[in-house]
């Protein structure tokens, strides 16, 4: 049985523990506060170690979940590690992890914090030297937590634009719809309800039926009626073009970090 080494225990570091716990390996962690370190030891019975070299020597393939900014350190503890490498670190590319790491093989992910709740986006991208046993393993790792789909590395800060920053682009939506109910006289509780609910069933219409957002839109949109009375303000609007610098200014800073480092 494989071990996993998850560096980093954090948000997302739990997230992914709860996701794969079930499956045939070992895992094990490391994490910088003793605090976290022995709460996640005693909720889900996996060994911690508070010194990543050691936790390196221990393991088959390690997943790196921390931030990007701290990422360098942990590096270097690591840099004797020839297995695989997983790592989550927004912006730092497969060649500024195997400069640290020579002897080891690199997945490059982008996931989001949909992985909390087992609904993850993520795009994912290898080194050339990874296997096809390292590209199965990632594969069934990641689709575990939600969806995850191979790309190109050129394309992962794409993703972290689109979908790893996504959610709270999505919540501030969100929770502009929310306040339109509530201008309209519902209460607080109720416009919140509906707005999530709706976005919800939305997200599941479009998947589950495989539909295209133009055709979900006719559905609803019957002539004469309300849904085209506000799409007239909506789509006058200049919401396409926000929507579009918001996402390209993520990237751009996806782009700005992995040259900082």
């Amino acid at each position: 049985m494989k071990t996993i080494g998850i560096i980093g225990t954090g948000k997302m570091g739990e997230a992914l523990i709860e996701s794969i716990i079930h499956l045939e390996y070992r895992i094990i962690g490391s994490d910088v506060n003793n605090k976290t370190r022995q709460m996640i030891s005693q909720q889900y019975g996996i060994k911690m170690f508070d010194d990543n070299y050691e936790l390196a020597k221990n393991s088959d393939i390690i997943l790196l979940a921390v931030k990007p900014q701290y990422i360098q350190p942990v590096l270097k503890e690591i840099s004797e590690f020839s297995g695989l490498v997983i790592s989550i670190a927004a912006g730092i590319t497969i060649r500024q992890i195997k400069e640290s790491i020579p002897g080891s093989r690199i997945a490059r992910v982008m996931p989001n914090t949909p992985c909390l709740v087992g609904e993850m986006a993520a795009g994912y991208s290898f080194s050339d030297d990874a296997t096809q046993q390292d590209k199965k393993i990632v594969n069934e790792l990641l689709n575990t937590a939600g969806v995850a789909v191979q790309l190109d590395e050129n394309l992962i800060d794409a993703v972290t634009g689109l979908s790893g920053s996504g959610p709270a682009f999505v919540a501030r939506l969100i929770n502009y719809f929310i306040l339109a109910g509530k201008n309209s006289g519902l209460s607080e509780k109720t416009a919140r309800q509906l707005t999530v609910q709706t976005f919800l069933g939305t997200a599941k219409l479009l998947q589950k039926k495989n539909l295209s957002p133009e055709e979900l839109i006719t559905m609803v949109s019957s002539p004469g009626g309300t849904t085209i009375e506000g799409r007239k303000v909506l789509e006058k609007s200049d919401i396409k073009e926000v929507i579009d610098n918001t996402v390209l200014a993520a990237v751009n800073k996806s782009k700005e970090l992995g040259k900082n480092k």
